[in-house]
């Protein structure tokens, strides 16, 4: 396994974080522990979970990720892993009949939540999953110029977040599904108003999603704000599975039509083109996907699930994976024809 900085924190994490967004949902208690002791024997020290998981979210089901990872903490000690969580945006009520917003009242009961379910005193990494303000998030297309008046300010934000920390209760910040101008904002709120400064940002990244290059990339490197990159396959896409229209009985695009996002009927000929190009050098489709996200400067570790222990085998297989020239050279050659499908 490798291991690179988060930010400028003196922190370490594993180039490849686990993602648990399946636990409780598509994986059980016991499937979910038996994940976590094959990453962390692996290498694996970082988790990344989040207050609505598992998803699709349901009421029914809301925080029994975060409790799943809590009951196996009990057993390790707690400076063994980098636990990451986050607080949910509007537009989810974690409490019913309690519109969410990012201000001080929702974001405490939000931090008091996840660390009763996950049994711990802090979280190294606290991150807002998507922001208050309308953006062109979870693969909308377009900058759409709304405004929505009840949109709590970045500053407000973080100067709640910023208490966290003072109060011991959260080690790090960091943000999710931002746009540079929402990146700007929160560094910049730093500086002048005397804020804890952001390490992260958790943003899509894939061979079917490079968006993040234009913009975003410059930034996280020279700002020292790195990626964590989440849905490195394309939601399973890149590996293949998915093929001619397959559905797999069990897989995540199988069960649940709602994630549409990776689905559309022109990605299936262009994620073949990744497919055998993978195939034509002898590589496992899913593990050339995974090393071309883990060699990117910008980035600091990649966000793998998985749903069985043989798939999460082979995502975390991929830290050790290095492409050729050659592999490269064919990649950018697919994405020069077909730019970012699925942004």
């Amino acid at each position: 396994m490798r291991y690179r900085p988060l930010g400028e924190t003196g922190i370490d994490v594993s180039v490849i974080c686990l993602g648990t967004m399946t636990f409780g949902e598509q994986n059980t208690e016991a499937q979910a522990h038996a994940q976590l002791d094959y990453a962390f024997d692996h290498g694996v020290t970082f988790i990344d979970t989040a207050q609505m998981y598992p998803t699709p979210p349901r009421a029914e089901t809301q925080g029994r990720t975060e409790a799943f990872i809590g009951s196996w903490l009990k057993g390790r000690r707690r400076d063994e892993v980098v636990l990451a969580t986050k607080i949910t945006g509007p537009g989810l009520a974690t409490v019913p009949g309690h519109p969410f917003r990012l201000n001080e009242d929702h974001i405490r009961r939000g931090i008091e939540g996840s660390l009763k379910r996950l049994g711990t005193d802090h979280v190294d990494l606290y991150q807002v999953h998507w922001p208050d303000r309308p953006n062109n998030r979870f693969g909308a297309h377009g900058f759409k110029p709304v405004i929505d008046p009840q949109a709590v300010p970045i500053e407000e934000t973080l100067r709640v977040l910023s208490a966290l920390v003072a109060e011991g209760k959260v080690r790090h910040l960091g943000i999710s599904n931002e746009t540079p101008w929402g990146m700007m904002q929160y560094l910049n709120a730093a500086r002048d108003l005397g804020l804890e400064r952001i390490v992260s940002i958790q943003n899509p990244y894939s061979l079917l999603n490079r968006t993040f290059e234009v913009g975003l990339a410059e930034m996280a490197f020279r700002e020292h704000v790195g990626l964590l990159a989440y849905s490195p396959l394309a939601f399973g896409v890149l590996s293949g599975k998915y093929l001619g229209g397959a559905r797999p009985a069990g897989a995540r695009l199988t069960l649940y039509e709602r994630f549409s996002r990776y689905s559309a009927p022109h990605v299936d000929a262009i994620a073949g083109q990744y497919v055998a190009l993978a195939r034509a050098h002898g590589l496992d489709p899913a593990q050339m996907a995974l090393a071309f996200v883990n060699e990117q400067a910008f980035l600091v570790s990649t966000i793998i699930g998985a749903t069985n222990l043989e798939q999460l085998a082979s995502n975390i297989a991929s830290a050790d994976l290095t492409l050729s020239p050659e592999v490269m050279a064919g990649i950018e050659e697919i994405h020069l024809r077909h730019p970012n499908p699925c942004p």
